[in-house]
């Protein structure tokens, strides 16, 4: 499945796939919580997950989105109805950094059959396909997690790959320069990343660059085509976007994915890791 899907495939797969599950994952940093707008209108069928507390182990050291125990993630989707063979297409209300998340955790663990709402709930409505407030009541899915299919990196391996490969910063510049910072205790960046924002993997109308493009947009950042790459971003999940990126750009593949540092610049801080700013 490739990772991005368009409204309109998605209406058509809902049509003749009922096994397809859609999940909603709005969320914003700060608040308010993304159920608020779900509740008002979805994608018909569609079950609201949330990032703090169903898709997040809870807050500490490891970050403030530590990856979800696996256990309770497999209640999480089983709950929403993901079964084994299925299809999953999440959507958030913005550039599909959330939904990313949510594309990046299921591959993690090892479900393949995941895409990210090209656009997301806003291209949807723009695409005048229907929306609803009925809450649905999924028959009890049975998908079975297994942990680990994807590569994860700690804050030794962060550092390490942005000394021997290529670290993205998926924040935007100013955070990354260390010129602000709204939410974790120290400003700037891991020694040796590079910045590559996820707002850059979109176009004005919202919807996805396409592969060339972002292939384009990589290879400005500095981004060779045949070194390691992982990516990090505050707490692990927009840089989900930058995985999910680079293999629609084709610098990476399903079968070779870029590694995720999951607990981002909010553990690096946590550890009192060492700290740069600038451009």
């Amino acid at each position: 499945m490739h990772p991005l899907i368009t409204p309109e495939d998605l209406s058509d797969a809902l049509s003749a796939r009922p096994a397809t599950v859609v999940l909603d994952v709005r969320w914003r940093l700060g608040g308010p919580p993304g159920r608020q707008d779900y509740e008002v209108s979805h994608v018909p069928g569609a079950t609201y997950l949330d990032l703090d507390t169903e898709l997040s182990a809870p807050p500490g050291v490891g970050g403030r989105h530590p990856l979800p125990d696996p256990e309770l993630l497999q209640q999480v989707l089983r709950r929403a109805g993901v079964r084994e063979g299925g299809q999953v297409v999440a959507y958030d209300a913005g550039d599909g950094s959330v939904a990313a998340r949510v594309w990046w955790l299921l591959r993690w663990a090892g479900y393949s059959e995941v895409a990210v709402l090209d656009g997301g709930f806003a291209a949807w409505e723009a695409a005048g396909l229907p929306v609803t407030a009925e809450v649905p009541a999924p028959v009890a899915g049975d998908v079975v997690v297994r942990p680990g299919q994807m590569p994860v990196l700690d804050a030794d391996g962060a550092a390490e790959l942005a000394r021997e490969g290529v670290l993205l910063d998926a924040r935007a510049a100013a955070r990354y320069r260390g010129e602000t910072e709204p939410v974790d205790p120290k400003a700037g960046h891991i020694p040796g990343a590079l910045n590559a924002p996820t707002t850059g993997h979109v176009g004005a109308d919202g919807r996805w660059l396409r592969a060339a493009e972002l292939a384009e947009r990589f290879e400005r950042i500095g981004v060779p085509g045949d070194v390691a790459v992982g990516a990090y971003c505050g707490s692990g999940v927009t840089a989900s976007s930058v995985v999910l990126a680079l293999e629609v750009a084709g610098i990476t593949s399903a079968e070779k994915p870029a590694a995720l540092y999951a607990g981002s610049w909010s553990n690096w801080c946590a550890l009192d890791r060492e700290v740069a700013t600038g451009g």
